[in-house]
């Protein structure tokens, strides 16, 4: 079997308040292929970005990663991150107004990421430039345009070809499409599908949305408060999901049958548990019709190689 491109281990985030330490990330494990895309999922604090931020070091203090390695291509990269960022590894931001120098023409930017990142002269980097803007189905005679004259699909699609700017061997995405409409959103990822396999590329791919993670992943991860709940074939998860939460998660994302959409959509009872108050045992047990007094005191793990919930574990209770 090859090696995994990304591979994370055991990986904690933790940030020092003044009430004490509180563990943003505790203990998350996965691999990205070259040529996949992960999906992660859950909703908003269940650590989505920060595991991102993480991979990529822009995990700032008070936060810090206190636990765990990562590894690109087999070398470790979390203790020196800035060699790898934007050359090796690529982020897309949520909104590209926030990703963009609005005082700075769209080749400018293009420009200033492939020197920073690329032995180029100024002459190759705009030729870069000009080919990453038709990478992405933008015309390259808007390359004097200023971010404010674009849409905002064409802004994400800007923000992609500064990502790829420098090729980089993995890319984040962290909800590239909450803010774009049905038809710009299917046009984004089909974008990101053509350029991870096209490229050999992995790709990481954060979202909230379950029908983005059906249509688009290779394997999807799901997150809660920290913890990775379930993690799997996408096909396998969304079509005998195990963990409780992921059910939810699922049963609460609208569908059309018949032609209609469902009148009635589940609701998870609860809500996201705070860092600072989080509950014993399993962090999801308040929120969990199917859980056991067990469940109130001891963290499951990945007994089963896919899904950290007590009900699948083969141990027998202590």
């Amino acid at each position: 079997m090859m090696d995994p491109l990304l591979s994370v281990r055991d990986l904690h985030v933790t940030f020092t308040t003044r009430h004490g330490d509180l563990e943003a990330l505790d203990g998350i494990s996965f691999d990205v292929a070259r040529g996949e895309i992960l999906g992660f999922v859950g909703e908003s604090g269940a650590g989505k970005s920060m595991m991102g931020a993480a991979v990529i070091g822009l995990i700032d203090p008070p936060g810090r990663i206190s636990g765990g390695e990562i590894k690109l291509a087999g070398e470790r990269i979390d203790t020196n991150p800035e060699s790898v960022r934007g050359k090796r590894i690529g982020m897309i931001f949520q909104d590209p107004l926030t990703s963009l120098d609005p005082l700075q023409t769209i080749g400018d930017q293009l420009v200033e990421t492939i020197l920073a990142h690329r032995k180029m002269d100024a002459g190759q980097a705009h030729q870069r430039a000009i080919s990453g803007l038709e990478e992405v189905g933008i015309d390259p005679t808007r390359l004097n345009a200023y971010p404010h004259e674009f849409s905002g699909g064409m802004r994400q699609r800007v923000v992609i070809a500064l990502a790829l700017a420098a090729e980089p061997e993995l890319i984040i995405a962290d909800e590239p499409t909450t803010a774009l409409d049905v038809s710009v959103q299917a046009q984004v990822l089909d974008l990101l599908r053509r350029i991870c396999k096209e490229r050999d590329a992995g790709v990481i791919l954060i979202t909230h949305d379950m029908g983005v993670i059906a249509e688009t992943t290779d394997r999807v991860a799901v997150l809660y408060s920290g913890k990775l709940a379930e993690i799997g074939n996408t096909t396998d998860v969304l079509s005998n999901p195990q963990h409780p939460y992921t059910k939810g998660l699922i049963a609460s994302t609208p569908s059309i049958e018949n032609g209609s959409v469902d009148a009635t959509l589940f609701q998870i009872p609860g809500a996201m548990p705070r860092l600072d108050a989080l509950p014993g045992g399993c962090a999801f047990h308040p929120r969990c019709n199917d859980m056991s007094p067990r469940c109130a005191v001891e963290k499951p793990a990945f007994t089963s190689g896919r899904v950290a919930c007590w009900r699948f574990t083969e141990e027998p209770p202590a």
